[in-house]
């Protein structure tokens, strides 16, 4: 019995044939340098793109931050080197200070009121503005437009408008309602109130935008199938549109708190700097130069500074850790919950 064997081509013979790895199946050294060599030009695609955006990342974020913290150790006068050093007792003062603890109060009051007040309108006219109506960009741009004026124009037309002799006044007297004027803005029981209907009127359209997008977003084969089924209107809202809506809603929340903390320009321009505190309207940032600044005191006006920054350093990540972590595990791990 004879057995056939194949013959083997030259290449097997020679032992000259191609090999594309290692004996036990690593790849091959040509193969490893042009991964690395990949990888190189990978790390300097990188580095070349993201470089101006992490210098000015650094140098007008991070660098800031770490000055203020060391400057805040300090009594300083804004000029020289600081050399008298306090320790803790800047911050000691901010945390007694009931002056502070009012505009604290004041900041909160501006949050839950923006939440309040702009959430539900912009949600209607969103829902409005999402049909098929007459006008409906121009409408869009009539509500947006508040949002694209500057805070300068802003301040400074309001203020002409609610002083004592002011239009607002004016109308109120011509149309026969002459009790409600007011001092609308050094009386302290409705000061506060005026400036969140200020900033009501201005940010709201930001907020109508941002839902549209989001209405954008949702298909319309889910609305078609729920009137399909005999839902009402405000059942598909309630039952479709609302929680679709939802990351949305919580985007924009949490660029109203972050908005709200920090508020300084309208305040500062409307009220100025000495009449801020007397109507009620002061916020942390005005506390922080009219007690800074404008005090000649820059170490203390750095503590505050850092204070601010903290408060909504811890508000950002308890507001991502317990609100945003839905939204944000599926872009940061590729996996949505389930």
């Amino acid at each position: 019995m004879t057995t056939s064997v194949a013959p083997r081509s030259n290449e097997a013979r020679s032992g000259t044939g191609r090999r594309t790895g290692g004996a036990d199946g690593s790849p091959s050294a040509p193969t490893r340098r042009a991964r690395k060599g990949t990888d190189v030009r990978t790390r300097v695609e990188i580095a070349v793109l993201a470089g101006p955006a992490v210098i000015m990342f650094v140098g007008f974020v991070i660098l800031p931050v770490v000055l203020a913290a060391y400057y805040g150790f300090y009594r300083w006068q804004g000029y020289g080197a600081p050399v008298d050093f306090v320790g803790l007792q800047n911050y000691t003062v901010i945390f007694t200070d009931p002056d502070f603890r009012g505009v604290l109060w004041h900041n909160l009051f501006i949050v839950i009121g923006s939440l309040v007040v702009q959430g539900p309108i912009a949600i209607v006219l969103a829902l409005l503005l999402n049909q098929r109506i007459r006008g409906r960009g121009l409408i869009r741009v009539l509500i947006f437009l508040p949002y694209v004026i500057s805070e300068v124009i802003v301040g400074t037309g309001w203020s002409l408008m609610l002083q004592s002799s002011g239009a607002v006044n004016d109308l109120l007297q011509s149309i026969g309602l002459g009790a409600l004027r007011n001092d609308w803005l050094s009386n302290p029981d409705i000061a506060l109130w005026t400036l969140l209907g200020i900033i009501s009127w201005k940010y709201i359209g930001f907020a109508v935008i941002l839902f549209l997008a989001g209405l954008q977003s949702i298909p319309e084969e889910l609305f078609e199938a729920a009137q399909l089924d005999g839902a009402s209107y405000w059942q598909i809202q309630r039952r479709i549109t609302l929680p679709l809506l939802g990351p949305t809603l919580r985007i924009w929340a949490f660029l109203s708190i972050i908005g709200s903390l920090q508020l300084f320009d309208l305040v500062y321009i409307i009220w100025g700097q000495y009449i801020a505190s007397t109507a009620g309207t002061s916020t942390m940032a005005t506390y922080m130069v009219a007690n800074g600044r404008l005090s000649g005191n820059y170490g203390y006006g750095n503590a505050v500074a850092v204070v601010i920054f903290l408060i909504s350093l811890v508000v950002a990540l308890v507001y991502q850790r317990f609100v945003l972590r839905r939204d944000t595990a599926g872009a940061l791990t590729g996996k949505g919950d389930r």
